[in-house]
Protein backbone atom coordinates (compact mmCIF):
# COMPACT_ATOMS: atom_id res chain seq x y z
CA UNK A 1 0.00 0.00 0.00
CA UNK A 2 1.64 3.42 -0.83
CA UNK A 3 2.27 5.66 1.97
CA UNK A 4 0.76 9.23 2.14
CA UNK A 5 3.34 11.86 1.25
CA UNK A 6 4.15 14.30 4.48
CA UNK A 7 3.13 17.72 4.23
CA UNK A 8 5.78 20.92 5.42
CA UNK A 9 4.26 24.58 5.59
CA UNK A 10 7.15 27.13 4.98
CA UNK A 11 7.21 30.78 5.36
CA UNK A 12 9.59 32.88 3.37
CA UNK A 13 10.20 30.85 0.80
CA UNK A 14 10.85 33.03 -2.04
CA UNK A 15 14.84 32.75 -1.72
CA UNK A 16 17.65 31.67 0.42
CA UNK A 17 16.71 29.08 3.39
CA UNK A 18 13.12 28.95 2.52
CA UNK A 19 13.46 28.29 -1.07
CA UNK A 20 16.23 25.47 -0.82
CA UNK A 21 14.16 24.10 1.70
CA UNK A 22 10.79 23.67 -0.09
CA UNK A 23 13.16 22.70 -3.31
CA UNK A 24 14.61 19.86 -1.21
CA UNK A 25 11.47 18.24 1.01
CA UNK A 26 9.95 18.21 -2.54
CA UNK A 27 12.31 16.20 -4.04
CA UNK A 28 12.24 13.80 -1.14
CA UNK A 29 8.73 12.93 -1.93
CA UNK A 30 6.60 15.12 0.59
CA UNK A 31 3.54 18.24 0.13
CA UNK A 32 5.47 21.19 0.26
CA UNK A 33 3.45 24.31 1.15
CA UNK A 34 5.85 27.50 0.07
CA UNK A 35 4.54 30.54 1.60
CA UNK A 36 5.82 34.26 0.74
CA UNK A 37 4.83 37.97 1.08
CA UNK A 38 4.25 38.13 -3.00
CA UNK A 39 4.35 35.28 -4.80
CA UNK A 40 2.20 36.98 -8.16
CA UNK A 41 4.88 39.34 -8.49
CA UNK A 42 8.02 36.54 -8.15
CA UNK A 43 8.84 34.03 -10.49
CA UNK A 44 11.01 31.35 -8.41
CA UNK A 45 12.53 27.78 -9.46
CA UNK A 46 9.58 26.52 -7.07
CA UNK A 47 7.14 27.75 -10.27
CA UNK A 48 9.36 25.46 -12.77
CA UNK A 49 9.50 22.77 -11.14
CA UNK A 50 5.75 22.49 -11.06
CA UNK A 51 5.21 23.20 -7.12
CA UNK A 52 1.38 23.17 -6.82
CA UNK A 53 1.42 25.22 -3.74
CA UNK A 54 2.54 28.55 -3.80
CA UNK A 55 0.54 30.52 -1.26
CA UNK A 56 0.74 34.38 -0.10
CA UNK A 57 1.34 34.82 3.29
CA UNK A 58 2.50 37.83 5.37
CA UNK A 59 3.59 37.14 8.62
CA UNK A 60 2.45 40.49 9.33
CA UNK A 61 -0.87 40.21 8.62
CA UNK A 62 -3.08 37.35 10.43
CA UNK A 63 -5.56 37.21 7.59
CA UNK A 64 -3.35 36.15 5.94
CA UNK A 65 -1.83 33.23 8.02
CA UNK A 66 -5.27 32.05 8.30
CA UNK A 67 -6.44 31.98 4.78
CA UNK A 68 -3.16 30.11 3.47
CA UNK A 69 -3.53 27.66 7.12
CA UNK A 70 -7.32 26.94 5.74
CA UNK A 71 -5.88 26.46 2.01
CA UNK A 72 -3.52 24.08 3.59
CA UNK A 73 -5.76 21.53 5.94
CA UNK A 74 -8.60 22.04 3.65
CA UNK A 75 -6.72 20.21 0.80
CA UNK A 76 -4.17 18.01 3.14
CA UNK A 77 -5.79 17.29 6.41
CA UNK A 78 -2.92 16.90 8.03
CA UNK A 79 0.37 19.16 8.35
CA UNK A 80 3.48 17.43 9.28
CA UNK A 81 5.91 19.66 9.79
CA UNK A 82 6.11 23.99 9.85
CA UNK A 83 8.76 25.74 9.09
CA UNK A 84 9.56 29.37 10.48
CA UNK A 85 11.76 30.95 8.31
CA UNK A 86 10.50 34.59 7.34
CA UNK A 87 13.24 36.98 8.39
CA UNK A 88 14.44 40.98 8.40
CA UNK A 89 17.23 42.36 9.37
CA UNK A 90 18.18 45.93 10.32
CA UNK A 91 22.00 46.72 10.37
CA UNK A 92 23.72 49.60 12.29
CA UNK A 93 23.65 51.54 15.69
CA UNK A 94 20.81 51.17 17.75
CA UNK A 95 21.56 54.69 18.69
CA UNK A 96 20.35 55.64 14.47
CA UNK A 97 17.57 53.10 14.22
CA UNK A 98 13.92 54.21 13.79
CA UNK A 99 11.25 53.02 15.94
CA UNK A 100 9.47 52.06 12.75
CA UNK A 101 12.44 49.52 12.19
CA UNK A 102 12.65 48.10 14.86
CA UNK A 103 8.87 47.48 15.07
CA UNK A 104 9.14 45.93 11.52
CA UNK A 105 12.03 43.88 13.01
CA UNK A 106 10.01 42.40 16.24
CA UNK A 107 7.34 42.49 13.91
CA UNK A 108 8.19 39.95 11.20
CA UNK A 109 11.26 38.05 13.63
CA UNK A 110 9.53 37.27 16.53
CA UNK A 111 5.39 38.21 16.78
CA UNK A 112 4.63 36.95 13.38
CA UNK A 113 6.81 33.64 13.71
CA UNK A 114 4.45 33.38 17.09
CA UNK A 115 1.39 34.36 14.58
CA UNK A 116 2.17 31.54 12.51
CA UNK A 117 2.65 29.18 15.57
CA UNK A 118 -0.35 29.69 17.31
CA UNK A 119 -2.08 29.19 13.88
CA UNK A 120 -0.58 25.53 13.76
CA UNK A 121 -0.70 24.52 17.19
CA UNK A 122 -4.50 23.53 17.25
CA UNK A 123 -3.37 21.71 14.10
CA UNK A 124 -0.68 19.69 15.77
CA UNK A 125 -2.79 19.00 19.07
CA UNK A 126 -5.86 17.50 17.32
CA UNK A 127 -3.94 15.30 15.08
CA UNK A 128 -1.76 14.49 18.37
CA UNK A 129 1.96 15.61 16.89
CA UNK A 130 3.85 17.47 14.28
CA UNK A 131 7.21 19.62 14.40
CA UNK A 132 8.01 23.40 14.69
CA UNK A 133 11.27 24.48 13.42
CA UNK A 134 11.73 27.94 14.08
CA UNK A 135 15.04 28.88 11.65
CA UNK A 136 17.22 31.40 14.31
CA UNK A 137 21.00 32.26 13.72
CA UNK A 138 24.14 31.63 15.63
CA UNK A 139 23.41 35.59 16.41
CA UNK A 140 20.76 34.04 18.72
CA UNK A 141 23.02 32.92 20.84
CA UNK A 142 26.40 35.28 20.14
CA UNK A 143 25.95 39.18 19.79
CA UNK A 144 27.47 40.84 16.64
CA UNK A 145 28.33 44.74 16.32
CA UNK A 146 25.70 46.71 14.52
CA UNK A 147 23.14 44.02 14.47
CA UNK A 148 21.95 44.85 18.02
CA UNK A 149 18.01 44.23 16.96
CA UNK A 150 18.39 41.57 15.01
CA UNK A 151 20.55 39.60 17.28
CA UNK A 152 17.73 40.65 19.96
CA UNK A 153 14.96 39.20 17.85
CA UNK A 154 16.20 35.65 17.28
CA UNK A 155 18.27 35.67 21.18
CA UNK A 156 14.15 36.04 21.84
CA UNK A 157 13.03 33.11 19.45
CA UNK A 158 15.82 30.83 20.91
CA UNK A 159 14.56 31.63 24.77
CA UNK A 160 10.38 31.04 23.32
CA UNK A 161 11.98 27.62 21.09
CA UNK A 162 13.60 26.26 24.66
CA UNK A 163 10.57 27.03 27.09
CA UNK A 164 7.60 26.36 24.38
CA UNK A 165 9.71 22.56 23.77
CA UNK A 166 8.28 21.68 27.77
CA UNK A 167 5.22 22.79 27.17
CA UNK A 168 4.63 21.44 23.80
CA UNK A 169 6.22 17.45 24.14
CA UNK A 170 3.63 16.07 26.66
CA UNK A 171 1.60 16.69 23.63
CA UNK A 172 4.09 15.09 20.97
CA UNK A 173 4.85 18.04 19.35
CA UNK A 174 8.72 18.65 18.77
CA UNK A 175 10.51 22.18 18.81
CA UNK A 176 13.01 22.95 16.67
CA UNK A 177 15.85 25.49 16.21
CA UNK A 178 18.25 25.95 13.23
CA UNK A 179 20.93 28.18 14.19
CA UNK A 180 23.00 29.10 10.98
CA UNK A 181 25.63 30.81 10.23
CA UNK A 182 26.73 33.15 7.80
CA UNK A 183 24.79 32.07 4.71
CA UNK A 184 25.43 32.00 1.16
CA UNK A 185 22.14 34.13 0.34
CA UNK A 186 20.69 37.76 -1.10
CA UNK A 187 19.43 38.03 2.57
CA UNK A 188 21.79 40.87 2.68
CA UNK A 189 20.61 42.72 0.25
CA UNK A 190 16.97 41.63 -0.26
CA UNK A 191 15.95 41.41 3.69
CA UNK A 192 18.18 43.40 5.11
CA UNK A 193 17.54 46.82 6.01
CA UNK A 194 20.33 49.68 7.46
CA UNK A 195 19.64 52.79 9.82
CA UNK A 196 19.79 55.93 8.96
CA UNK A 197 23.44 57.14 9.25
CA UNK A 198 23.03 60.98 7.23
CA UNK A 199 22.75 62.80 10.46
CA UNK A 200 25.09 60.13 12.50
CA UNK A 201 26.88 61.37 15.49
CA UNK A 202 30.39 61.52 14.74
CA UNK A 203 31.44 59.32 17.76
CA UNK A 204 29.90 56.58 15.79
CA UNK A 205 31.83 57.13 12.34
CA UNK A 206 34.68 54.57 13.87
CA UNK A 207 32.53 51.53 14.80
CA UNK A 208 30.85 51.89 11.35
CA UNK A 209 33.91 52.41 9.07
CA UNK A 210 35.25 48.90 11.02
CA UNK A 211 31.77 47.38 10.84
CA UNK A 212 32.49 46.93 7.14
CA UNK A 213 34.10 43.55 7.55
CA UNK A 214 30.74 42.00 7.70
CA UNK A 215 29.40 43.49 4.77
CA UNK A 216 29.92 43.67 0.84
CA UNK A 217 30.68 40.54 -0.53
CA UNK A 218 31.56 38.47 2.69
CA UNK A 219 28.41 36.38 2.84
CA UNK A 220 28.28 35.37 -1.11
CA UNK A 221 32.06 34.30 -0.64
CA UNK A 222 32.45 32.41 2.89
CA UNK A 223 28.92 31.95 3.97
CA UNK A 224 27.28 28.13 4.08
CA UNK A 225 24.85 27.20 0.63
CA UNK A 226 21.49 27.39 1.78
CA UNK A 227 21.03 24.00 0.28
CA UNK A 228 22.82 22.56 3.01
CA UNK A 229 21.01 24.31 5.71
CA UNK A 230 17.91 23.19 3.97
CA UNK A 231 19.38 19.55 4.08
CA UNK A 232 19.68 20.18 8.28
CA UNK A 233 15.87 21.02 8.47
CA UNK A 234 14.99 18.19 6.54
CA UNK A 235 16.64 16.07 9.39
CA UNK A 236 15.47 18.08 12.00
CA UNK A 237 11.73 17.52 10.31
CA UNK A 238 12.10 13.90 10.34
CA UNK A 239 14.47 12.78 13.87
CA UNK A 240 12.37 11.39 15.92
CA UNK A 241 14.39 12.17 18.85
CA UNK A 242 13.43 15.83 21.11
CA UNK A 243 16.83 17.07 20.11
CA UNK A 244 16.30 20.99 20.37
CA UNK A 245 19.18 22.87 18.53
CA UNK A 246 20.75 22.07 15.00
CA UNK A 247 23.95 24.44 14.38
CA UNK A 248 24.45 24.73 10.67
CA UNK A 249 27.90 25.72 9.26
CA UNK A 250 31.61 25.71 10.31
CA UNK A 251 31.64 29.23 11.47
CA UNK A 252 28.54 28.67 13.79
CA UNK A 253 29.96 25.87 14.80
CA UNK A 254 33.44 26.68 15.89
CA UNK A 255 31.69 29.96 17.53
CA UNK A 256 29.64 28.26 19.78
CA UNK A 257 32.56 25.70 20.92
CA UNK A 258 35.09 28.63 21.50
CA UNK A 259 32.38 30.44 24.10
CA UNK A 260 32.14 27.32 25.79
CA UNK A 261 35.67 26.59 25.49
CA UNK A 262 37.22 29.83 26.30
CA UNK A 263 36.43 32.88 29.14
CA UNK A 264 33.88 35.27 28.12
CA UNK A 265 36.31 38.53 28.18
CA UNK A 266 38.89 36.37 25.83
CA UNK A 267 35.55 35.66 23.50
CA UNK A 268 34.77 39.09 23.26
CA UNK A 269 37.78 40.00 21.91
CA UNK A 270 38.11 37.11 19.48
CA UNK A 271 34.95 37.68 18.35
CA UNK A 272 36.06 41.85 18.04
CA UNK A 273 39.04 40.68 15.69
CA UNK A 274 36.93 38.38 13.46
CA UNK A 275 34.24 41.13 12.92
CA UNK A 276 35.55 44.29 13.11
CA UNK A 277 38.37 46.31 11.47
CA UNK A 278 41.28 47.05 13.63
CA UNK A 279 41.02 50.20 15.33
CA UNK A 280 43.17 53.05 13.37
CA UNK A 281 46.37 54.13 15.12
Amino acid sequence: MKKTPKTVFITGASSGIGLATAGYFHEQGWNVVATMRHPEKRHTPLHEIGLPEILHLDVTDETSIYEAVNQTTKKYQRVDVLVNNAGYAVYGPFETTSPDQIRREYDTNVFGLMAVSRAFLPIFRNQKGGTLINVASMGGRIGFPLYSIYNSTKWAIEGFSESLMYELKPLNIKVRLIEPGVVKTDFYDRSLDRADTSNLPDAYAGIIERGKKTLGNYPNQKGTDPEVIAREIFRAAIDTGWRLRYTVGQDAQLAQFFRRLIPEEMFFRVMEQITLYPLKK
